[in-house]
């Protein structure tokens, strides 16, 4: 391999000669070789959108040439269209404040940028990180990457599974079956009643998850080192915000107390809260999901999902509700992420939090995950969704908690002592309402109509 020889206020450093990255890049590189988990691409191209942003203002307050902000625009471009995705190779596990991803960054656009001037005209801190410290930009390209994240990714997937199941609900309109409590028979519901819950519950986290990113809008940048701006325009986080607006499409604000935004995560904790409540809804429809499709001839059997692969090795023609497993096994996922998060942003000391690489990859991770098992649970598992009719009506009809339409008419003591009978010799509901003369076989029959009961 040849290499180049690069100078940071270390000394020298050599760097591939095939990589734009420089000094500090390369030395983060050999004395953090810690696990596999790089950081995230929604990051890099958050800083690009950052960096960009910082490039406006600082040319628009006067501190940078309109020739190096056009020439950093153009590489942020090239950045965010993934033409230079392996020159960011640091990993996860590095400084708590990304500070060398944020000189990776700003040494990528740099020999970039004077790649294409053919003169050394960027300085990767005195231009490209004009007006910046990492302590900003990294907490701004969090939030950056986390919004884009929930609106790009995760919410359209929420949005698909919602279409779903508002398409089953008509299907199902009059499938009438018996409702479960406690894993136990209930009273009769709607196979779209019960569809509908499951509609309504991710529509309402979704309204839990755009309620949340109302302060992720908020960007650090400005702040600098500290939170007092230093070495910074007095109006530079504003018109960066500004400028982030512009490129996104979304409304990013400077945020009003930049000391807050320094050393608190609490933006985060709270979205990834909302996040959290939807990976537990999603592993609460998947087990239902499951639990009416067990069998086929030995579970409820109520449903049939797609058939999309064998499911034992050993025995013959069985097959499993694999989406369901996936998608639960991801939500335990986001589950333990959201643990993680917690702990790290507890641990804002003084004028920084220095667990942001960490906070940022267990969010990502959990919109990633979840957006992917999401779309997949939709396409192979909840458009195939079929109800067995001829079972939810066995099941129904075979339900002792019918009796509670009774309840009116001989009383709760009595409706009781009939579902105990039924139970205990084994006959039907009307069949031992007669044996206790509570009523005769046609009053129980204008009494007892399921379909009355939803």
């Amino acid at each position: 391999m040849n290499y180049r020889i690069e100078q940071d206020s270390m000394g020298q450093v050599k760097v591939p000669s095939d990589k734009y990255w420089g000094a500090q890049t390369q030395r983060s590189y050999e004395n953090f070789v810690i696990g596999s988990e790089k950081m995230p691409r929604e990051i890099i191209y958050a800083f690009a959108i950052l960096k960009k942003s910082a490039a406006k203002a600082n040319c628009l307050l006067g501190k940078l040439s309109e020739e190096k902000y056009k020439l950093i625009s153009i590489v942020c471009n090239e950045i965010l269209e993934g033409q230079h995705d392996r020159h960011f190779p640091l990993v996860v596990w590095q400084t708590g404040s990304g500070t060398q991803t944020n000189m990776n960054i700003n040494e990528v656009i740099a020999n970039r940028g004077n790649d294409i001037a053919k003169k050394a005209l960027l300085h990767p801190n005195d231009d490209v990180n004009m007006s910046q410290s990492s302590n900003d930009t990294f907490p701004t390209a969090m939030h950056i990457a986390a919004v884009l994240s929930l609106r790009e990714t995760l919410v359209p997937a929420v949005t698909r599974l919602i279409d779903t199941f508002i398409q089953l609900e008509g299907k199902y309109v009059n499938v009438i079956k018996s409702g479960r409590t406690h894993l136990q028979d209930a009273t009769p519901i709607s196979f779209a009643q019960e569809i509908s819950g499951w509609r309504s519950t991710l529509e309402r986290d979704l309204s839990l998850i755009f309620s949340s990113t109302e302060y992720l809008f908020d960007l650090a940048l400005g702040a600098t080192a500290v939170g007092t701006g230093l070495n910074a325009p007095k109006d530079f986080g504003m018109e960066a915000a500004r400028a982030a607006e512009e490129i996104t499409g979304l409304g990013f604000a400077s945020a009003e107390n930049k000391f807050h935004a320094l050393s608190s995560k609490d933006e985060l904790v709270f979205s990834h809260a909302a996040i959290k409540a939807l990976a537990c809804d999603l592993l609460k429809i998947a087990n239902d999901i499951r639990w009416l499709a067990s069998g086929p001839r030995c579970g409820l059997g109520e449903i049939t999902i797609p058939e999309n692969e064998p499911g034992s090795s050993i025995m013959p023609g069985k097959v499993n509700p694999t989406q369901c497993e996936a998608l639960s096994m991801v939500a335990v996922q986001v589950m333990g992420n959201d643990t993680t998060i917690s702990v790290a942003a507890s641990q804002g000391n003084f004028e920084l939090n220095v667990y942001m690489p960490v906070i940022i990859y267990n969010y990502l991770q959990s919109t990633n995950l979840l957006s992917d098992a999401i779309n997949s649970f939709n396409d192979k598992c909840c458009v195939g969704i079929e109800a067995n009719v001829a079972k939810m009506q066995e099941n129904l009809h075979n339900s002792l908690m019918l009796v509670t339409a009774l309840n009116p008419y001989i009383g709760y003591d009595n409706a009781a002592k009939t579902a105990k009978l039924a139970f205990r010799e084994g006959i039907s509901l009307k069949e031992a309402c007669i044996k206790l003369s509570f009523l005769s076989a046609e009053d129980f029959d204008k009494i007892v109509k399921p379909e009355n009961m939803i």
